[in-house]
């Protein structure tokens, strides 16, 4: 089906062992864990009722590395990850340590762990920022985006879903800073609750905006009491290496949780969480580095049960190669399930591939090209009981199609 949000000119890198708490275990014997799972969860508004399903498709040589585990390390649930990897290739697997319990507010900490082999091996647990120590202080939504030029981690956060908050590293994520608030500069008077991302932020590489640090959030507006029809998202960003932030273009309302992609033409690409009803992604795009957006249109093709999900640039066109964009989220239409992979060769025109990663529970989930050509792909599953990671070979969701829900 055709895309009306397509501006004009887009149309014409062996697993190892984990280290610390993480557990491995093989694809197969982890589905079938999947499948068995109790699916005793956090019943958020949003989310439909889960009812893990059998599927085919799953990477037959992966191995599943679970980072983030319930009860381990301090904390009663780990969620919302983001995947990035370093200027020098190293990977960070970041998200919120939950300590009292699954809510999506209460005392809750950003947490990191590092691998310096491309998620073969990882680092014990290292806690990024906290605030208030056993208050219910609710630091999370984290976006991390790599200045490619400068070697700069940025990442924004939020402060109770209200205060906009930016920490660096300048070491490879080693250390991080102060954080510092932004809230002046990236949301305006009558906006009221705020996410940034989650996910990943990218940097622009191509024609007038080249240069520029973008980062997908979204908003609710105090004018509108209803919470999902008071939500749109928005991009922020930094012309200056970070050094200051500033508001880009917000969509129609209806949208929520996005990703976003720079276009072979140089526009942009925002894929959304949506409030319409109609269990599918919504979309718009940009040609002014993401200071307006088209109205937002619904991408069929991509199932969705309300939920979070994940889009990278994989590969540019090239040497006689294709342009890849991979997207991941829970393909299915009845449950937060079916955690599926697909990838488009016409900068999400069509994305005829598509492959089964986890048939169990799974729900938000981040993208990452690793150094070696691997798919990384760090997730959550079994209703909320771990964050983890696979690596999966390059060609793998292109060799067949899996059927999807």
């Amino acid at each position: 089906m055709p895309c009306k949000a397509w501006p004009t000119e887009s149309r014409k890198h062996a697993c190892g062992t984990a280290t610390g708490t993480g557990i491995m275990k093989t694809l197969t014997g982890l589905v079938t864990l999947g499948l068995i799972a109790t699916a005793c969860w956090l019943a958020t508004p949003e989310a439909l009722a889960e009812v893990p399903a059998a599927g085919a498709g799953q990477p037959p040589a992966a191995e599943l590395v679970d980072l983030f585990i319930s009860g381990q390390d301090g904390y009663h649930t780990y969620r919302i990850p983001a995947c990035i990897v370093t200027r020098q290739g190293g990977l960070l697997a970041i998200c919120e340590g939950r300590k009292a319990g699954r809510a999506d507010d209460g005392d809750i900490d950003l947490v990191m762990r590092r691998s310096d082999d491309g998620g073969r091996t990882w680092q014990p647990l290292q806690r990024i920022y906290e605030e208030g120590g056993d208050a219910p202080i609710t630091i999370g939504n984290p976006c991390p985006v790599v200045d490619r030029q400068t070697g700069v981690i940025w990442l924004p956060v939020t402060r109770n879903n209200n205060d906009v908050l930016l920490l660096s590293s300048s070491d490879e994520g080693r250390s991080w800073s102060a954080p510092r608030v932004i809230t002046p500069s990236v949301k305006r008077e009558d906006w009221t609750w705020y996410a940034t991302g989650p996910g990943n932020g990218i940097q622009l590489t191509r024609g007038p905006y080249a240069g520029r640090l973008v980062i997908p959030c979204d908003h609710r507006v105090a004018s509108i009491a209803d919470r999902r029809k008071s939500s749109r998202s928005h991009v922020i960003y930094s012309d200056d290496h970070g050094a200051t932030w500033n508001i880009g273009g917000a969509t129609d309302f209806l949208m929520n949780e996005c990703a976003i992609v720079e276009l072979e033409s140089g526009a942009l690409l925002l894929n959304m969480r949506s409030n319409r009803g109609r269990q599918c992604r919504a979309i718009a795009s940009s040609t002014d580095g993401g200071l307006s957006w088209t109205a937002c249109t619904d991408d069929e093709r991509l199932v969705e049960p309300v939920c979070q999900a994940s889009m990278i640039r994989y590969r540019w066109a090239g040497e006689g190669n294709a342009g890849r964009l991979l997207f991941c989220n829970p393909g299915s239409a009845s449950g937060r399930r079916r955690l599926t992979l697909r990838q488009s060769e016409d900068d999400g025109r069509t994305w005829p591939h598509q492959r089964l990663l986890y048939a169990g529970s799974a729900a938000y989930s981040s993208l990452a090209a690793l150094p070696d050509g691997q798919i990384g792909v760090l997730f959550e599953r079994d209703a909320y009981q771990r964050i983890t990671f696979v690596r999966l070979d390059g060609s793998w969701v292109s060799s067949r199609s899996a059927d999807v829900e």
